[in-house]
């Protein structure tokens, strides 16, 4: 059986690679825009409590500790993408991480994932840019961290799906970074949470095409990352805790949702639960 394949969002979680806080990040914070200097102990703590979260829902977690003195490194969605065929790398759009896929590379080769593809300059494409709707569609936002050239390489890294590129809002500019999963988080074939406000309307066009319901963030709890939430299977979610509203309405909707703590993780840093963890395996989504 493969150990890698993750090209859906809602199958069961069996392997996930995550990155834990270092002490040598926590000197750079303001370098890299966090909104605050998290404390290194604490943030220790909270990520050990999420890989448990994570152990405990049935997924091999794998640990990684590349790019030390990168307090972004931690969030490890945005360097690559693990497909069928193995690990695509892709090259962030924040100058700051350029080094991260080559680190997270070379642990996931440690863990028996080939590197199938490399993203060069100047083409730049961050994970938290792409979702996968379903197997087979990649949706990609085009904004200031993803751009023309690395949405035409993500097509010649997956020649067999398609790539839809979605136009991301200038909210506050490039100084603050928009990723589409700021926007959208599928939970399941038919189901996803959205923040609708903002969203590119070719997007909420393609949901109600393929009849996926969704789960609406209020206005309220959309900058403390109501819309960041990872799925742990069919229905099956990871929040962080906070965002009341939108938990009730995913349980309102049949989702079993748990919650971590994440003040100095998440919150300080501005990366939810998927931003914090890069699947590996999913089952195949049904």
């Amino acid at each position: 059986m493969s150990s890698y394949g993750s090209q859906a969002m809602w199958g069961a979680l069996e392997r996930v690679l995550v990155r834990p806080p270092l002490a040598a990040d926590a000197d750079h914070v303001e370098r890299y825009g966090w909104r605050g200097v998290p404390d290194v102990a604490a943030a220790q703590v909270e990520h050990e409590q999420l890989r448990a979260v994570l152990a405990e829902a049935g997924a091999e977690v794998i640990v990684s500790e590349h790019d030390p003195g990168n307090p972004d490194a931690i969030y490890v969605y945005d360097p690559v993408l693990v497909g069928d065929d193995g690990a695509a790398l892709l090259r962030p759009g924040k100058e700051g991480r350029l080094g991260e896929p080559a680190g997270i590379g070379a642990s996931l080769e440690a863990a028996g994932i080939p590197v199938r593809s490399r993203m060069d300059a100047p083409a730049t494409a961050e994970g938290g840019d792409t979702v996968w709707l379903d197997h087979d569609t990649l949706l990609a936002g085009h904004g200031y961290r993803t751009g023309t050239a690395g949405i035409a390489a993500l097509r010649s890294a997956f020649p067999g799906v398609e790539v839809i590129a979605l136009d991301l809002p200038h909210w506050v500019g490039a100084s603050e970074v928009m990723h589409l999963m700021s926007l959208i988080s599928p939970l399941d074939r038919d189901l996803a949470v959205v923040y609708p406000r903002i969203a590119p309307v070719r997007m909420m066009e393609l949901l109600a095409e393929r009849e996926i319901q969704i789960v609406e963030v209020p206005d309220e709890e959309f900058e403390t990352m109501g819309s960041n939430v990872l799925a742990l299977g069919p229905r099956r979610a990871l929040a962080l805790e906070g965002n009341e509203i939108t938990r009730r309405r995913m349980e309102k909707a049949g989702v079993d949702v748990v919650t971590y703590r994440g003040d100095h993780i998440s919150r300080l840093g501005d990366g939810g639960p998927t931003c914090l963890t890069r699947p590996l395996l999913r089952t195949k989504a049904r």
